[in-house]
């Protein structure tokens, strides 16, 4: 039997449901938990070190091209690239591909609800509901906080200019950060690596 088939036969996974195969993930985020409480003060004391150094340039390489273009709101891109940038760089692809389709979900469904809707409570939590849902749907739900933020954003967060011109500026502040994340997580991973890892 295919993996489709199988996973066609399996009932479907309601919100707040818990598969086996979560369970797992989250016993072995446990153990990953315990093994790095275990790691002696130093090795914590250099990790530690390393991922702020490399969180640090990325947010500074980041915030440094906005402020000579004049940006207000470059100061996401910094976030953005402190919230990408891990230790490890297959990490660091997928939280800036959360990012990023987070963003650009949350900001397009918040400008459609703003567009059709108009602006109040009630259309928020729309506008969240939306993101989250959306993100569920095309199988990245770990991106739907995000969207859930991006979201807000647009909907809650005063700003110059249209909501049109918001999401745009969020979206390229996002993608910008993402991408300096992206290569600062790939420069330090080369820089890291020991020689015996081959090449």
């Amino acid at each position: 039997m295919s993996s489709v088939e199988q996973e066609l036969r399996e009932p479907p996974v309601l919100p707040g449901e818990v598969t086996r195969d979560e369970v797992r993930i989250g016993w072995l985020r446990q153990q990953i938990g315990r093994l790095r409480k275990r790691m002696p003060l130093r090795r914590r004391l250099v990790g530690g070190a390393a991922h702020g150094l490399m969180s640090a340039s990325a947010a500074l390489i980041a915030y440094m091209p906005t402020q000579a273009l004049n940006l207000r709101e470059g100061f996401w891109s910094a976030i953005t690239a402190i919230a990408v940038v891990q230790t490890e760089f297959r990490a660091t692809r997928t939280m800036a591909r959360d990012q990023f389709l987070g963003a650009a979900t949350g900001g397009l469904i918040g400008l459609g609800v703003l567009s059709t809707v108009g602006q109040d409570l009630v259309a928020y939590a729309v506008a969240v509901i939306l993101s989250l849902t959306a993100c569920w749907l095309l199988n990245v739900a770990s991106a739907g906080r995000l969207a859930g933020i991006t979201a807000t954003i647009i909907l809650l967060v005063p700003h110059v200019g249209t909501a049109q011109q918001m999401f745009g500026s969020r979206l390229l502040e996002v993608g910008w950060g993402v991408t300096v994340a992206i290569a600062v997580g790939w420069v330090a991973t080369r820089m890291m690596r020991h020689p015996e890892d081959g090449a």
